[in-house]
């Protein structure tokens, strides 16, 4: 059965999708974007405030499913262009420990949703 995961602690959903959801024990989660819960504006000044907000607003969903990084199995990141690679790369494995990160791809996109320059999902497990 699946469940609607949603918090308020990351971006409602700007279209007909859920920030997560809940299948047995596994959590998918939709695609984070640098949006500010609090205030609903986009977070945009440099790349790393961009991808630290996408992190910690993924945070927040794994958080509200009773899930964490350690979790993770997979992630998909899209940039707008792939010059952003490594900054982006620092700052997302800082979330992981090297030894048990997640399988991954990262992709650049022509354009993603309002305009930003990273977005990432997740994929999650409980045992």
């Amino acid at each position: 059965m699946k469940k609607i995961v949603e918090t308020s602690n990351a971006p409602a959903p700007i279209g007909p999708y859920n920030q997560a959801i809940r299948a047995g024990n596994m959590l998918f989660t939709s695609g984070q974007i640098a949006i500010d819960p609090k205030t609903g504006e986009l977070v945009t000044s440099s790349i790393e405030a961009e991808a630290n907000l996408v992190m910690k607003n993924l945070k927040a969903v794994l958080d509200e499913a009773g899930f964490t990084f350690e979790n993770v199995v997979k992630s998909s990141i899209f940039l707008s262009r792939m010059e952003l690679f490594n900054k982006v790369n620092e700052i997302y494995g800082a979330y992981f420990d090297p030894k048990t990160a997640p399988a991954r791809e990262t992709v650049a996109v022509q354009t993603l949703p309002k305009h930003v320059n990273v977005e990432i999902s997740v994929i999650a497990i409980k045992s």
